[in-house]
């Protein structure tokens, strides 16, 4: 009988490519991920990996075996979400990938109230871009995905995830104080502007380069906090959603933009965990988190 445990090593090579890689993702060492290798081609008596350089190539035995692991995983997963379904216990651990400012905005209420409602439940929080989280939870390293959504980029959602939407999130321009621009404008009214954006990759880069098209930002950086820093020195203006938006600094000021520029904040997860009463339990801490950050945001605002 195959050892599920070394099934999980050869999917996650298969995923990722290196041993290193793998053994992050299932939190263990690359020699014990290699020992897992080693131990399920003696026991099923096949070449599984080569040598690529300084990567590991699937041989075609592999290749038909991790076919194989990814469907088996994805039936003890809904095994396990049936049974804990059953029992109707909020259990085991749930990994969240979430794009930065919800790592920022929500989820430390979400957790925290996780922490106090289910004790018996272990949480983890991996922070990238809504591109990886959704290539995570496609792969099963994660077990819920919080994602930023722009309609203009339209992340594409792979079959057997199930989304739903949080809530919508506005952005406005930021600029500094002695700005020509003042109450309202569109985009294209600040086309020629100096711009601050984050790093390309990034969701809100695309939404930026594809809503103006020639427009690169001079200035790409990793948090918003550090783009209203280089606004409020005159540097250039930038969008800045509300989401994770506290009291601007001095210096700076909000041009509403017509039409405001919005994108969705989503939650997915695999169809095969929609039973378990983690993923509902987590669903419903997000929620309130959700509402928490709107009435700070209607506060802001007046």
């Amino acid at each position: 009988m195959i050892d599920l445990g070394r099934l999980r090593a050869l999917h996650a090579v298969a995923s990722y490519g290196t041993v290193l890689a793998a053994g992050d993702a299932l939190h263990c060492t690359p020699s014990a991920i290699s020992q897992q290798l080693a131990k399920l081609e003696r026991e099923t008596g096949a070449v599984l990996v080569e040598k690529d350089g300084r990567r590991l190539r699937l041989t075609e035995a592999g290749r038909v075996l991790a076919g194989h692991a990814e469907r088996v995983l994805t039936s003890v997963s809904e095994a396990e979400a049936a049974l804990a379904a059953h029992r109707d216990t909020v259990t085991g651990r749930l990994t969240v990938a979430a794009f930065a400012t919800a790592c920022r905005a929500l989820l430390p209420h979400a957790l925290r109230r996780l922490l106090q409602d289910h004790p018996d439940l272990t949480t983890g929080l991996i922070e990238v871009n809504p591109h990886e989280g959704l290539e995570l939870l496609r792969r099963g390293h994660v077990d819920l995905a919080v994602l930023d959504d722009w309609p203009e980029v339209a992340l594409r959602y792979p079959d057997g995830v199930t989304k739903t939407r949080l809530g919508e999130d506005h952005a406005d321009l930021i600029v500094p104080h002695d700005h020509r621009l003042v109450g309202e404008a569109t985009l294209e009214d600040a086309r020629d502007e100096r711009w601050i954006g984050v790093r390309a990759g990034d969701v809100c880069y695309e939404y930026l380069i594809r809503s103006l098209p020639g427009v690169v930002p001079d200035f790409q950086v990793g948090e918003f906090e550090t783009q209203l820093t280089l606004i409020a020195a005159g540097l250039g203006v930038g969008l800045i959603p509300r989401l994770a938006r506290a009291a601007l600094p001095e210096n700076v000021r909000i041009v509403r933009i017509n039409p405001t520029p919005t994108r969705r904040v989503v939650i997915a997860w695999r169809d095969s965990s929609a039973a378990r009463p983690a993923i509902r339990a987590a669903e419903q801490a997000l929620r309130e988190a959700w509402r928490l950050n709107q009435e700070r945001q209607a506060l802001l605002v007046r």
